[in-house]
């Protein structure tokens, strides 16, 4: 049960491997952030301020994910795990120091490049990680896993946009881009210490009648995770809500940037690229905070069969908050509606991809995560799109609201699929009892 779990600290005293794997994620969110925050400030900064870069700069970010996660999912679930990680961490580290190459107008397609190429191995390096964590931690310690891994990228995605939105402003985007750099190479390293056959269900009898040649084809591959998500209501309505959700929530990274840059900036002095980061490390903390507490509140709510109540519940209310840090007065109000948001959201993730986690076999779970992450970050482009075209006729406070409560609707599908019996959980799911959760 989970109530009987590892905590936090007794999970990464205990499990070495999941310690190192823990270890080079957050070095590399660290830099990550260094550079997102760098990166929309060197294109605002060379172009003027336009908005089209920085919608640009995100969609670059965005739709090669889409695009290869489900191609990294089939790889991940084929090949080397550990060897993924490794390759395209050294890889990155190359890209990063791309940017110090812009350094005029003409010289930004080189920043759109770099960013889409860091979101490409991204991919295959996330796919990779995440089909790994259930075989290091173990079915008992997977939500703790889960949430410490989510929470040290979300804690340092506050941390790293702060310090990197201090370096940018103070110390030049330079600096930025290199630590990135170096946080890569320190990855591939501790990713380098975990044993391979650790990130790796053994083969069972059951999975060599289902061997996977080396010559079948990666498109097949995708095809049996597409296969399964649409046999499968449980996994194919936590797709679909995560899509929803993105309608609104996808916006979210050209919000922080026009709401900190422009509206909030020049508040007691504070500088773009402080308050923009100001907003980010909001959000991350937030994020951080809700994952920190999943491991209790998903006990709580599963021992009292509230699982699916927690998950609609969550989703509804961090809409609610986001939107209203469109209409607060001042930076500080709106950073704590957002993060009281983001609270909500990270806990709620943390319990919906653990209960994914469950409910997919090991030998399709990189092709199901990824093509979860995939759908989800092709309509996140879409809405960066979208909301940035949508600022020629409304407000950014506007466009603020809207999508708070759009991304609030995820959450009133997911209730209204339970409530009439549309979707249920199966009884049992990876030697968990669960009976059909009331959601209300």
């Amino acid at each position: 049960m989970i109530a009987n779990s590892l905590s936090y600290t007794q999970l990464l005293k205990r499990n070495r491997s999941f310690r190192r794997l823990f270890m080079g994620q957050v070095i590399s969110e660290l830099g990550n952030w260094f550079n997102f925050i760098a990166a929309l400030g060197l294109g605002r900064v060379v172009s003027g301020a336009a908005t089209e870069v920085t919608a640009i700069i995100l969609i670059a970010r965005l739709v090669p994910m889409t695009l290869f996660s489900p191609l990294a999912g089939a790889f991940v679930d084929r090949w080397s795990r550990r060897t993924v990680m490794i390759v395209t961490d050294l890889l990155r580290v190359v890209v990063a120091l791309g940017f110090l190459l812009v350094r005029r107008p003409e010289d930004l397609w080189i920043a759109y490049v770099c960013t889409a190429l860091l979101s490409i191995f991204g991919s295959f390096f996330e796919a990779a990680k995440q089909a790994a964590v259930p075989n290091i931690t173990g079915e008992r310690d997977l939500l703790a896993g889960n949430a410490l891994m989510f929470s040290s990228r979300f804690l340092f995605m506050s941390l790293g946009s702060a310090l990197g939105g201090w370096t940018a402003a103070y110390v030049g985007y330079e600096a930025a881009f290199i630590i990135n750099a170096l946080s890569f190479f320190a990855s591939a390293y501790s990713v380098w210490l975990v044993p391979e056959e650790e990130t790796r269900q053994k083969v069972t009898e059951i999975n060599e009648k289902q061997p996977r040649s080396i010559y079948k084809g990666y498109w097949t591959d995708i095809r049996e995770g597409w296969a399964y998500i649409v046999t499968h209501a449980p996994v194919a309505t936590i797709l679909g809500i995560n899509i929803l959700w993105a309608t609104g929530g996808g916006a979210m990274n050209l919000i922080a940037d026009r709401l900190g840059a422009l509206v909030f900036a020049g508040e007691n002095g504070i500088s773009p690229d402080a308050a923009v980061a100001a907003l980010y490390f909001a959000g991350g903390f937030g994020l951080f905070l809700g994952m920190m507490v999943a491991r209790r509140v998903g006990a709580f709510f599963e021992l009292r069969k509230r699982t699916v109540a927690f998950i609609g519940w969550s989703l509804f209310i961090q809409g609610i908050f986001y939107a209203l840090a469109g209409v607060m007065p001042n930076l500080v109000w709106s950073c704590v509606m957002v993060g009281i948001s983001r609270v909500l959201l990270g806990a709620e993730f943390a319990v919906q991809e653990t209960l994914l986690m469950r409910l997919v076999p090991d030998h399709l779970r990189g092709r199901v995560s990824t093509t979860d992450r995939a759908a989800e970050m092709m309509i996140w482009a879409l809405s960066t799109a979208v909301a940035g075209w949508s600022l020629n006729w409304i407000t950014i406070r506007s466009l603020t609201v809207v999508t708070g409560l759009l991304s609030g609707t995820a959450g009133l599908l997911w209730l209204g699929l339970f409530v009439t019996r549309k979707v249920r959980l199966p009884k049992k799911i990876s030697g968990h009892r669960y009976t059909q959760v009331a959601a209300d």
